[in-house]
């Protein structure tokens, strides 16, 4: 899998084995062995992230038969949930074996059709091969006395790190050992104001500030310490010293270092995004792997010289016997009257035919059944159109797949016309609240802000305001404080018992009025005023970003979204933009449940932003000009749905016009019904939801706000497809909350740069959403981040298991599985859903390369509706 060796006879040579490269050439080595890891955010930005974003031009099955090879890592789903979604329905067996044909007729082998057709529709049934037949001594002495198999033997260890095959006199194993000790500097660098000490000399960068302390480190011996006390002082030379110390060959280095990165792809992540940020290319990651390398050789010199540099995984002759046996109904006499090529013959058949193979089939299958089920839904039924004159208001959701149940339910309640958006609205901000002098970028994650996004409020107003909220935080700091003084934590219990022990007991038993009370008396406190928008542009320096918005960026950002939304005539009287975020208490991951293309944050800032540049009159004057014209009495407002109780709060309400305020006043006449069958759709999912509560509301806000909740909703689990078209297309059909909707309409884009823009922007964050969810599914093990109830968030930037693991990358237990054996999310990759004629399809596949690449090597699906209504898979 790893690419081929920068390493030439121009760069490299060989004198005594020593290897002899430039600081350039590491970092090629670096960049080129970080496609196996992805960059990880911290928890507060916990975005959307695809494990496999630096394998894209590899096919899907490649990278698994690689991960499958090199670390033991399944990615196809297992044949429990298969066995599940079968008993579902959700898998139509007819796509199997047209699967198992089409395999069949591409591969070239010299046994009986027949006899490879009843082995394969045998072996397909996933039933594990009896334990009594793979230990059969007669079995086992047939298999012995075979030699004749040719079939390529697989290199095992060029991946492994060297202390992956060693252990100590305790049969504990020295990488676990040298995961331990890179963990915990790692804490100590990147450690985000948790701890009460900083790490000593950290401004000096990772690899410097850990050489100064590791000779003090009584976690190694005095002879560990010593060995690395008169290591190099540059990060390069230190990894060229001990790539050179390791022995490793010119050609391995590459896979070596990845070997590496995938020991703990997490904490390497974290390196990686660090490095990203920095803007100095892969520095940081490059004094990770120096640190981790060094580390690596003080811990194995009492085990050098090695024996055996390299090992090989042998092809197991007795398992595939057994599956002839077992699913070919063939005898040990059979076989043993059989020639030596005929012999070979079988086996290769049954290696080809392995389980990883089985489990593909299976998975195309399930992918095909859904994209034949989506198909029925949209096809079958004739589309609406609506009477655009009738309409009251309409209202633009996120694409999120949470959008979509309570969409459909506002539809059913008078005449609203929806429409889906990415979250940010296309408004590319880092936004800035009131009396804060940080900044949160609220746009997808692959982007970088524009402009930067100012509250302000009068002056008087602010200076109290900010005179409340420091004196919140001084309190906050100072308890925090008190807890790392050695003398003053002493005192602490005294002090804050009798409150912190109301509060738990208040919590635990009334967890509504006690969330309730708690925010209410904050916001008492607080008393936040009414804020405006600062969006004039106001000069900045060079390496800032800009502050408001120059006047062509105001109109090129209104006609942008509005064309991205269809909405560029018959505007009803009200437009309201509705960003989204999520509600709960004491949780981690309350990020991940927030809006994935704002990067972790709630979009109402931006639906703000953008619905008061669509009521400026210089802005609606240009965009008047060019086609789009916004009727005087239409007013754009903002809102946020908040999804874990189904609730619309309204963020931004200027004055409104006569028909403006009629619908708005019918909004929010239906709104208390239209939440009630939302949530009572979106709980009934909930495997801790009892049907005895009679009020769905209710128990929606005992979700958000009980601290001991592990699973206040589902957030983006099922998500199976990504529906690019008029909402026509969909409306009425029941997605079961599954499907990304993104209004588009191929008419208005005779140039095909609306649906380009759908594809690199939204269909990323789709995608990686998609990849994220499937991937915490089926390798929980490695891509998730495993129970919640066990987790320790560590550093202020995520969360471990226990204080020693990996930084834990995926998604929770709870955010995929319904219970300890029961998946709840079908681990599908996401399908592609065009409305538009073939040609448009054709043009987008030859003008965009790399979303030509993710269709044909297996990582997003792709469909097509034409404008007669005909279904086409690509």
């Amino acid at each position: 899998m790893s690419g081929t060796s920068v390493l030439t006879k121009e760069n490299v040579k060989r004198k005594n084995t020593k290897v002899d490269f430039q600081e350039s050439d590491i970092n090629v080595l670096i960049e080129s062995a970080s496609q196996v890891i992805a960059p990880l955010w911290p928890i507060s930005t916990f975005a959307a992230r695809n494990p496999w974003m630096g394998f894209e031009k590899k096919s899907f099955d490649q990278v698994a038969g690689w991960l499958k090879d090199t670390r033991d890592v399944d990615i196809y789903p297992s044949a429990s949930m298969i066995h599940s979604a079968k008993r579902k329905g959700e898998i139509d067996e007819a796509f199997v074996k047209m699967g198992l044909q089409r395999w069949l007729d591409t591969h070239s082998f010299n046994i009986p059709r027949d006899v490879a057709e009843r082995f394969c529709h045998a072996s397909l049934k996933l039933d594990p091969l009896p334990s009594n037949l793979l230990t059969s001594l007669k079995l086992k002495k047939v298999a012995d006395e075979f030699s004749g198999l040719n079939m390529d033997r697989i290199e095992n260890y060029s991946m492994q790190p060297i202390s992956s095959r060693l252990k100590n006199q305790d049969g504990e194993r020295v990488v676990d050992i040298l995961d331990y000790h890179v963990i915990k500097w790692c804490k100590l660098y990147l450690d985000d104001s948790q701890a009460g000490w900083t790490m000593p000399n950290r401004e000096k960068g990772f690899y410097r500030a850990w050489q100064s302390l590791i000779q003090y480190d009584p976690a190694l011996s005095k002879k560990q310490r010593k060995s690395l006390k008169s290591w190099s002082q540059e990060p390069h030379m230190a990894l060229k010293e001990v790539l050179f110390a390791l022995k490793i060959p010119e050609s391995e280095i590459q896979t070596y270092l990845e070997g590496h990165l995938l020991s703990l792809p997490g904490w390497a992540g974290m390196m990686l995004w660090r490095s990203q940020q920095s803007g100095q290319g892969h520095a940081l990651l490059t004094e990770y792997l120096a640190v981790r390398l060094s580390l690596e050789w003080a811990l194995i010199q009492p085990y050098l010289p090695l024996s055996g540099q390299q090992s090989e995984k042998e092809v197991s002759i007795t398992s595939l016997l057994a599956a002839w046996i077992h699913w070919g109904d063939l005898t040990i006499e059979e076989w043993s009257q059989m020639s030596a090529a005929e012999q070979n013959e079988y086996l290769s058949f049954a290696y080809r035919f392995d389980e990883k193979l089985r489990r593909k089939l299976w998975l195309e299958a399930w992918e095909q059944t859904h994209a034949n089920q989506l198909s029925q839904k949209l096809i079958a039924k004739q589309p609406k159109t609506k009477d655009k004159q009738s309409v009251l208001a309409q209202l633009a959701f996120c694409i999120d797949v949470r959008s979509e149940p309570f969409r459909r339910q506002l539809e059913k309640e008078g005449p609203f016309e929806t429409i889906g958006i990415a979250g940010f609205f296309g408004v590319p901000i880092a936004t800035s609240e009131l009396g804060s002098n940080h900044s949160h970028p609220s746009l997808p994650v692959m982007q970088k802000p524009q402009n930067r996004i100012k509250e302000i409020a009068s002056k008087n107003e602010l200076n109290s305001y900010q005179q409340r909220r420091q004196a919140a935080n001084s309190l906050s700091y100072t308890f925090k404080a008190m807890k790392q003084n050695i003398l003053a934590n002493l005192f602490l219990p005294e002090i804050s018992g009798p409150w912190l022990s109301l509060q738990m007991v208040a919590r635990s038993f009334v967890p509504r009025k006690a969330d309730r009370f708690i925010h209410n008396l904050r916001e008492t406190w607080l008393r936040k005023p009414n804020t405006k928008l600062m969006l004039n542009h106001v000069h900045s320096t060079k390496t800032e970003i800009a502050v408001g918005f120059s006047e062509e960026e105001k109109v090129n950002y209104a006609r942008q979204a509005l064309k991205m939304m269809g909405l560029t005539k018959n505007f009803a009287p009200l437009v309201v933009l509705c960003g989204h975020g999520s509600q709960s208490t004491n949780n981690p991951y309350a990020s991940a449940l927030d809006c994935g293309a704002c990067g972790g944050a709630a979009g109402g800032f931006n639906a703000r932003v953008l619905a008061t540049l669509c009521n400026l009159p210089e802005v609606r004057q240009e965009l008047s000009s060019s086609g789009i014209e916004i009727p005087r009495d239409t007013v754009f407002i903002a809102a946020e749905h908040n999804t874990t109780v189904d609730e619309l709060h309204w963020i931004y309400v200027p004055e409104l016009s006569e028909a403006a305020q009629e619908a708005f006043d019918r909004i929010e006449a239906i709104m208390p019904k239209v939440s009630h069958n939302a949530n009572a759709e979106r709980l009934a999912q909930l495997p801790n939801f009892q049907s005895k509560h009679k009020n769905p509301k209710a128990e929606a806000h005992r979700f958000a706000e009980d601290w001991s909740e592990i699973r206040p909703e589902w957030g983006l689990a099922r998500n199976a497809d990504f529906i690019i078209g008029q909402r026509e297309l969909t409306q009425d059909c029941d997605l079961e909350g599954r499907s990304f909707l993104h209004n588009y309409d191929w008419r208005q884009d005779e140039s095909g740069d609306l649906l380009a823009n759908i594809i690199a922007g939204p269909g990323t964050v789709t995608e990686w959403i998609n990849l994220q969810y499937y991937a915490s599914t089926v390798a929980p093990h490695y891509y998730g981040s495993g129970n919640k109830a066990t987790q320790t968030v560590t550093a202020g930037i995520g969360v471990m298991q226990g204080n020693a693991s990996d930084l834990l990358a995926g998604l929770p237990w709870q955010s995929v599985m319904q219970s300890d054996k029961e998946a709840y999310h079908s681990p599908l990759r996401l399908l592609i859903v065009i409305q538009a004629p073939k040609e448009y399809v054709v043009r987008l596949l030859n003008n965009d390369s790399a979303f030509r690449e993710k269709v044909q090597n297996g990582w997003v699906r792709l469909a097509s509706v034409d404008p007669e209504g005909h279904w086409e898979n690509w």
